[in-house]
């Protein structure tokens, strides 16, 4: 193996061993120093002004039940993208709030995402939608690659479990590092699905 072979394997697999020690967590602050032009309210969710934020990158892949999905197709509509895990305790607190903000907003402009992660197989991932009734798909992302994704310094998925609202224009407009209710979920969801 190169020597750049090796860095770029070793850089890997410190990126990943950094996202394993914060699962599952409860809150957080995002990396890196300078001027983020993100707000974090006191109600744990980070905003960014409209003309200030950043697009998402490339969150496309194979689906739990082996769909091609590609975030990207969702461009015109407000997409909630959560981050899970079937092995993650608040994820499960959180799915039924999900899946009933989902159901209440399906066909209002609004597509729901999932990224699943760190499941060694799908086979817990689907068990753990069907037992939540989750409807919406998700991308399955067994190493935190589609995490990985995301610029240091933006309102990246940090943390598991994560919420991103993704504006219109395929933009991240606000981020959770935490658990949702419903209400904290629509207090994300409502003010940019209101932007024109």
């Amino acid at each position: 193996m190169s020597t750049r072979s090796r860095a770029v394997l070793l850089s890997a697999v410190a990126a990943v061993a950094a996202l394993t020690l914060s699962a599952c967590g409860k809150g957080g602050t995002s990396g890196g120093g300078g001027n983020t032009n993100f707000v974090t309210g006191n109600n744990g969710i980070d905003t960014v002004p409209a003309g200030k934020r950043t697009a998402v990158p490339d969150l496309s892949g194979k689906t739990i039940d082996g769909k091609t999905l590609d975030v990207a197709d969702y461009k015109g509509q407000v997409v909630v993208v959560n981050v899970w895990g079937s092995w993650c305790g608040p994820c499960r607190e959180e799915a039924a709030y999900f899946s009933k903000v989902s159901k209440q907003y399906e066909g209002k402009g609004v597509q729901f995402v999932g990224i699943n992660t760190r499941d060694t197989s799908t086979t817990p991932a689907v068990a753990f939608e069907k037992e939540h009734g989750i409807d919406y798909p998700s991308l399955y992302d067994p190493t935190g690659k589609l995490m990985l994704r995301f610029k240091k310094g933006t309102l990246n998925p940090q943390l598991i479990p994560s919420t991103l609202v993704i504006d219109k224009h395929g933009k991240v407009a606000a981020r959770a590092l935490e658990a949702l209710d419903d209400t904290s979920l629509l207090k994300m969801l409502k003010p940019v699905l209101a932007e024109k």
